[in-house]
């Protein structure tokens, strides 16, 4: 008994020590900060309690608003510091000690395992200097093809909602069937259909013919795959075991064998042909000819694994299977979704802004002339106008609205921390009027050199910034630009709402709610 009770005191005494030593060294150095009041077990969490999805976006505003540019709030004992100036955010996102991902990146490791972007420490910096040369200009280059074959796929089925249509002799007619004629149309899913047959066939050399067959057993798992973790990681106070017992939780099972499965297949098919080219005297550098002479597309996973080979060579490191489906499955993750958000917004932009359309317009075919999509990236270089939308659209409406690092060590802003979480808030910084006045209006000239050149490196930073910047983002670049070129050059958008009246999803993606919804014509 006397046992029992000397354990029982320990274990009070290191309780009371713990908790005093929180209230010492968190506690009272961050209640100095603004922010809404804490309550035992809940923090300040009780703010989401009973608000729609819908109007997520304007409860985060608000208090980002209320308190800024720097606030703490708390998510049950553990703190949470929310920062909106680029001074602020150039110390956490310069620093190579801080980049360690914060936990609501944890529901995505069982698809994703331990890639790019759930992965920290030396293991994502091996896979960094792995995988960074697969995104070379030179690599860039051989996805064009897959860029501009897709992008005519999506091109012929807008041309079914327009209201007017081409048929093969080539004469241009009004549809005597009025149905469409004027009427608005949601595009979102046929622009992110597209998205998700690029990054499939960029990423594994796969065509899963997303955009002619939405019944796709892999497309239809990734996107009931989101969808249901989105939903989980909005419900945070449901354990994971009982999750998983729900009939969500067995979909999202059921979701990623599928995932998996097809990922395992591709790459085990993709290693018995390279295996195969190699034994049969075809050199792995051969510019992608196959066994027959006839050029083949590399694929992200052609070079990862060849980037595997090369660096075991080196330094007797090789990524196993895991390793490289992880790494593909990341891709295609962060590949499309951010892709076809930001597509969508410059869309809705355009439409509620025709002037400005038509200077995009303008130069489209002061480039590309007669034809009706970019076929280089040479072309896409001299769209300077364009890149100025996207960059504009993506300040108004970054793909990624916020980050989240766990910083491991103190760092100094107005006080010092020690192991925090710690959110970037893109979206907030990306409209202070201090670095960009007005910053509702949508001027893509903002991005003009003369406007850029005195601006905080970290006021802008739709891509991440520093070590952990998105490694993809000039392949997103170019990607955008194709597909925005085709459909301004072919149709004229006009956006059924105004700006102001869109409805915002702020989840892991910033995105429309109700989607893309306009009116397409047809330029004669």
């Amino acid at each position: 008994m006397f046992y029992i009770e000397a354990v029982a005191v320990i274990a009070a005494l290191w309780f009371l020590f713990s908790y005093y030593k929180w209230r010492r060294d968190i506690y009272y150095p961050l209640e100095k900060l603004p922010g809404d009041p804490r309550y035992p077990i809940i923090g300040t969490q009780y703010i989401f309690i009973g608000v729609s999805r819908n109007d997520l976006i304007k409860v985060f505003i608000g208090k980002l608003k209320k308190f800024a540019p720097l606030f703490r709030s708390w998510n049950g004992s553990i703190p949470e510091i929310h920062l909106m100036k680029p001074e602020h955010i150039e110390i956490i996102m310069s620093s190579s000690n801080h980049i360690t991902k914060g936990r609501h990146y944890n529901d995505l490791h069982c698809w994703l395992g331990q890639g790019l972007l759930t992965s920290g420490g030396q293991r994502w910096v091996q896979h960094r200097k792995l995988i960074t040369p697969t995104f070379h200009f030179k690599i860039l280059e051989n996805y064009m093809n897959v860029f501009v074959e897709k992008t005519g796929i999506l091109l012929d089925i807008l041309d079914k909602k327009t209201d007017v249509f081409v048929e093969k002799t080539g004469i241009l007619l009004d549809i005597l069937d009025k149905k469409t004629d004027g009427k608005m149309h949601n595009i979102y899913s046929d622009i992110t259909h597209c998205a998700v047959d690029i990054i499939c066939e960029s990423a594994m050399g796969v065509n899963v013919g997303a955009m002619l067959n939405e019944d796709n057993e892999y497309v239809k798992a990734v996107y009931e795959f989101i969808q249901l973790i989105v939903w989980k990681a909005l419900h945070p106070y449901q354990p994971t075991f009982i999750f998983n017992l729900t009939p969500t939780g067995r979909t999202v099972k059921k979701d990623l064998k599928i995932l998996h499965d097809f990922s395992k297949k591709v790459i085990s098919d993709r290693k018995a042909l390279l295996k195969q080219e190699q034994q049969s005297g075809s050199s792995k550098h051969n510019d992608g000819e196959d066994l027959f002479g006839i050029k083949r597309r590399l694929s992200f996973l052609d070079l990862l694994i060849e980037a595997s080979e090369d660096e075991a060579s080196e330094d007797g490191k090789l990524l196993n299977d895991s390793d490289i489906r992880q790494e593909v499955d990341t891709f295609m993750f962060e590949g499309h979704d951010t892709t076809a958000a930001s597509i969508s917004w410059i869309l809705l932009l355009l439409g509620n802004h025709p002037d400005i359309q038509d200077r995009v317009f303008e130069e489209i075919r002061a480039v590309i002339c007669d034809k009706s999509t970019p076929t280089s990236i040479s072309e896409l270089h001299e769209l300077k106008y364009l890149e100025r939308v996207i960059k504009e659209a993506l300040r108004l409406y970054p793909s990624v609205p916020f980050v989240i690092r766990k910083t491991k060590e103190d760092i100094h802003i107005e006080f010092q921390q020690g192991l925090i979480r710690t959110y970037v808030w893109i979206y907030l910084v990306h409209r202070d009027p201090e670095i960009y006045p007005d910053p509702e209006k949508f001027d893509p000239d903002r991005f003009l050199p003369e406007n850029s050149v005195n601006r905080h490196p970290y006021a802008y930073i739709p891509f991440s910034a520093g070590p952990r910047n998105c490694v993809g983002q000039k392949f997103a670049l170019y990607e955008e630009k194709t597909i925005l070129a085709s459909i301004i050059n072919r149709y004229k958008i006009t956006a059924v709402k105004k700006m102001e009246d869109i409805l915002i999803h702020i989840e892991l993606i910033l995105r429309p709610a109700n989607g893309v919804l306009v009116k397409l014509e047809r330029r004669l």
